[in-house]
Order: C-alpha cells, then structure tokens, then sequence
C-alpha cells in the first residue's frame, strides 16, 4: 500500500509556507491502520517506544497490543500535560518549522521501561520528521539522561528513529543519523 495515497495536504496550515500533513485519515480505513501498524512493529527494534503528543501516541499506542517487542510507551507532552513529583519532569525545546516550542517527558516512565543490560534502549517514533528539529531535540536530550534504579544505573540511548512521513530534502541528516539511523514509511520530496 502506497501511504501517500491515504494522508492529506493543507497548504499554508497553520501558517503560509507550511503544507500541513495530515495522518488522520488512517483512523478512516481499517485495512490501512491496520497495515501501517504491522509496518511500524515490523521496524520497531526496543521494548520502549517514545513518543510526541497527539498524532504521535495514536499510531504508536497500538503496539502495546500488537506487538510482541514493545513493552512500553514513554509520552512527550506538551506543557501542563505531565502531572510529576520533584526531579521527575524535563523540558526540552525543540525547534520546529515554525519556531521553538518545549515539551516535556517525566524520568518515572522511562524507568517503568525495560532495560537492556546497563541501558533503556528507545525507539523514538513520531508522525513526521520535516526540518527533524522536534525528533534531534528530543533525542538528544534522552541520551544524556541517567536512570537510577535499585540502586543501579543505567543510561538511555535512543537507538532508531521512526516516522510516518518524511521530508528528505528538509532536514539536516548528518545532525539526525549521527543520534540514530531513519527509517520512514512515506516520503514526500520537494520538487
């Protein structure tokens, strides 16, 4: 299946110069859904999953369900959204195509992951990778964190990258593939 035949576009959303992608059309046809979710589980390679607020939990979330691998799925949200005790909550900003932004994931969900050996390896999946300033931000923030758990240690390390829709002539992929490597289900080039 052709993915690019399931989302729309909406030029100059939400602002001009932007062409808005819009995912939400899988939630229309089961058969693709379906399908998409079986290709994600099939490139997710770590029991834990992190993932962006909205479209992000909704594509991701079923594989708690349907996957055999995934145990865990860490959120990233915007502000206000991460109820946290003391030292738990970190903010990241982000630079998105349409400016900076922060968002916020708590260190408790991650330790509810599953370690392998001395490290929580993550997968880091969202809906689209545009300029990649969201996906580096994040990524690079969790690969400096320290989990202490029972008394042991244990580093974090996102390990892959997985997006729905991927802008290859925007990012900058040197920056991205030196955290880790891409891997896309859709591509939409500039031209």
């Amino acid at each position: 299946m052709n993915y690019l035949d399931i989302i729309n576009h909406y030029p100059d959303f939400p602002k001009k110069g932007i062409d808005f992608i819009d995912i939400l059309p899988f939630l229309h046809n089961k058969e693709a859904f379906n399908l998409l979710i079986a290709d994600i589980d099939a490139h997710t390679h770590c029991p834990n999953v992190a993932t962006v607020e909205a479209r992000g939990f909704l594509f991701a979330s079923p594989l708690l369900t349907q996957s055999t691998k995934v145990q865990t799925i860490i959120p990233i949200r915007k502000k206000g959204k991460l109820p946290y005790n003391e030292g738990d909550l970190h903010d990241v900003e982000i630079m998105k195509e349409y400016g900076s932004d922060h968002v916020f994931y708590r260190l408790s969900d991650i330790a509810a992951g599953v370690p392998e050996g001395d490290t929580f390896y993550l997968t880091f999946f969202d809906d689209i990778l545009a300029t990649g300033g969201t996906a580096c931000g994040i990524a690079e923030a969790l690969n400096r964190e320290v989990i202490n758990l029972n008394g042991k240690t244990y580093k974090v390390k996102v390990k892959e990258f997985l997006f729905l829709v991927e802008f290859p002539d925007l990012y900058d992929h040197d920056r991205i593939n030196a955290i880790a490597p891409v891997h896309s289900f859709a591509k939409i080039n500039g031209d």
